[in-house]
């Protein structure tokens, strides 16, 4: 490691314990990793590459040390509640419509009958053998 990258992490600890402290200087003060980065005064790409476990170990602050859940957490905690909300009421609504295509399917092919019935042509397919009518026939 060399001088600037201790000195970055150096920096980065510091202002963990600043953020968690709710002593800010250099940033609003939320729990964050751009808060974070901000209040280090350290590039927010350099603390998310170079910097992963600071990061990780800043969370896992939050969430002992101010009983928190971080905000990162939480948006994406309620993005994944409203899709799964989202994803419920589409498998609702594609049941209904399958519910609705048997349904008019059914119908159409009882209004083709007696349409047929009523225009006098209701001769059977030539594919469609017709049962007896009684038990005589059958012999």
């Amino acid at each position: 490691m060399n001088q600037q990258h201790q000195n970055e992490r150096a920096r980065i600890r510091a202002a963990i314990d600043r953020l968690l402290a709710g002593q800010a200087t250099n940033s609003n003060g939320s729990l964050t990793v751009v808060a974070l980065a901000a209040e280090a005064d350290v590039h927010r790409m350099a603390l998310l590459k170079r910097h992963a476990d600071l990061k990780n170990e800043f969370y896992e602050r939050v969430r002992n040390e101010a009983a928190q859940t971080p905000e990162a957490e939480q948006r994406l905690r309620k993005t994944n509640t409203k899709l799964r909300t989202t994803i419920a009421n589409q498998k609702a609504e594609i049941e209904r419509l399958r519910q609705l295509v048997t349904q008019l399917t059914l119908a159409s092919a009882v209004l083709t009958h007696e349409n047929a019935r009523q225009s006098g042509s209701a001769l059977p397919p030539d594919n469609v053998v017709p049962f007896p009518s009684t038990a005589t026939e059958v012999l």
